[in-house]
């Protein structure tokens, strides 16, 4: 932890050369995560070659080895600091609704490499909360929840709903990543990379009881520039799997424009192709 937080610290002309160092290194030693990163890149980009796939794959854990540096700079870095040192820009603001009011802002988004700074940067510029799965460690956990309450208000459990619809009811925003698998407890089958995908259809429900507002943050670098872009999500007269295949295809319309930065090291298939799918 001390040496990641010094490396961290380091002046940030070094931090490319880091990260570059760290995404090289995984690339060889991270054999699990580039076995599953590799499945899911060959069965979601049919339409590159195996090289091209390669070259995807390399460049997915160069952001990787970047992620290591964008994490402990979201967890460790004061807010004066990352305006300081971080260039960013956020748009779309104004489409969140008045926290004053008690119209509430779901805000999905997906798991790029970068999150936890996507998150911090958001949280630096609007009051916000998130949903979140417990790390498995608990030591890991302590540092995860002190890193990410640096600048949210708050975290919910994603096994909690009624604290984070809560504080959907009384005007909160709050942040939602529903990308993943995770298994068929509130999920069914629809495509994502015209692939079969456990899907959470439970948005449908959260903005119906809560009158929430919906949104979708997109985040990508841009000429080194992190961008975070806001934008409302149509879901008048979709029912809940409607819903939850309109957001599969809005990540994947987003995800393919930038695609080296999006989190493939996960078993988004497991529950569809199977475990050993990802053998």
């Amino acid at each position: 932890m001390t040496l990641w937080q010094g490396l961290c610290h380091l002046p940030t002309s070094w931090h490319p050369a880091i990260g570059k160092y760290c995404g090289k290194l995984l690339f060889i030693i991270a054999k699990k995560r580039k076995e599953i990163a590799q499945a899911n890149i060959e069965a979601c980009f049919l339409n590159l070659s195996k090289a091209e796939q390669q070259k995807l794959l390399q460049d997915n854990f160069m952001f990787l080895g970047r992620s290591f540096i964008e994490t402990g700079i979201a967890w460790f870095w004061s807010d004066k600091k990352i305006q300081t040192k971080v260039d960013y820009e956020v748009i779309g603001l104004d489409l969140l609704s008045n926290n004053n009011s008690n119209d509430g802002n779901l805000i999905i988004f997906k798991h790029s490499q970068h999150l936890e700074l996507d998150a911090r940067l958001f949280a630096m510029n609007t009051e916000l909360y998130g949903v979140s799965r417990p790390h498995n460690s608990i030591s890991m956990n302590a540092i995860q929840d002190r890193g990410r309450l640096s600048s949210m208000k708050g975290t919910a459990d994603k096994s909690n709903p009624r604290k984070f619809m809560k504080w959907l009811k009384t005007g909160k925003s709050v942040m939602y990543a529903i990308d993943q698998d995770y298994g068929w407890n509130h999920s069914v089958q629809l495509k994502f990379f015209n692939q079969a995908a456990a899907t959470i259809i439970t948005t449908r429900k959260i903005i119906d009881a809560t009158n929430a507002n919906l949104l979708f943050l997109n985040s990508y670098y841009k000429n080194n520039r992190l961008i975070l872009k806001l934008e409302l999500i149509d879901h008048m007269e979709l029912n809940s799997e409607e819903l939850a295949q309109e957001i599969n295809d809005l990540m994947q319309d987003k995800i393919l424009l930038h695609p080296a930065e999006y989190l493939w090291a996960h078993r988004r298939f497991k529950s569809t192709l199977g475990k050993d799918f990802y053998k």
